[in-house]
């Protein structure tokens, strides 16, 4: 057990049973604890397999590879429709934790087989992005600002993409694109 995942976990106070829980299921299986992005992360050889992650309703074990996981008891939820690997188990009451140990250990078992394989995630390229038409229509009329984005990388890219074509509204679409153009032409990506 890693001292500093112990340390996070003491501080939880809405979490903290089904979180030792988890932690005992995912030991069990013999994976590697360390402390990541602040959660509980469990990996092979390097390879990161599995967290512990709690929100407002429910905590979760996000499986890294979780689109490559078969999901015979329908359990693997995408956290959005931007999310391309990684999917999660959620529980919302201890009771669920202790009713699907058998299955919660199945997955990271599969999980740790799908990570000995080297299978990877085919992950969508930028050109498959949608493009807000309020960025293309600026992409089209400034040179410059099409060159600067085609240089960022690629994660950049999609930080953009997604932020510009996440607005239902055209006219708030418009106002992200207008703010970020200047962040853009500097080479920066959206949460720089």
């Amino acid at each position: 057990m890693n001292p500093l995942v112990s340390k996070v976990h003491e501080k939880e106070k809405r979490w903290r049973a089904e979180y030792a829980a988890l932690r005992q299921i995912c030991l069990a299986a013999g994976l590697n604890e360390e402390l990541k992005w602040g959660q509980a992360c469990y990996d092979l050889d390097g390879g990161k397999i599995v967290l512990i992650h709690g929100f407002k309703n429910y905590c979760a074990l996000l499986f890294m590879k979780g689109a490559l996981l078969p999901d015979p008891e329908i359990v693997l939820v995408q956290q959005t429709s931007n999310v391309q690997a990684a999917r999660q188990i959620r529980f919302g009451s201890m009771a669920e934790i202790e009713k699907q140990a058998k299955v919660i250990s199945d997955y990271i078992w599969a999980a740790i087989e799908i990570e000995k394989s080297g299978a990877k995630v085919e992950m969508k390229s930028i050109a498959q992005f949608e493009v807000a038409e309020e960025f293309q229509i600026c992409l089209d009329k400034d040179r410059d600002l099409s060159k600067a984005f085609h240089a960022l990388t690629p994660g950049r890219q999609k930080a953009y993409l997604l932020h510009f074509s996440g607005a239902k509204q055209s006219a708030t679409r418009a106002a992200r694109v207008e703010r970020h153009c200047p962040r853009i032409l500097l080479g920066l990506g959206l949460d720089d």
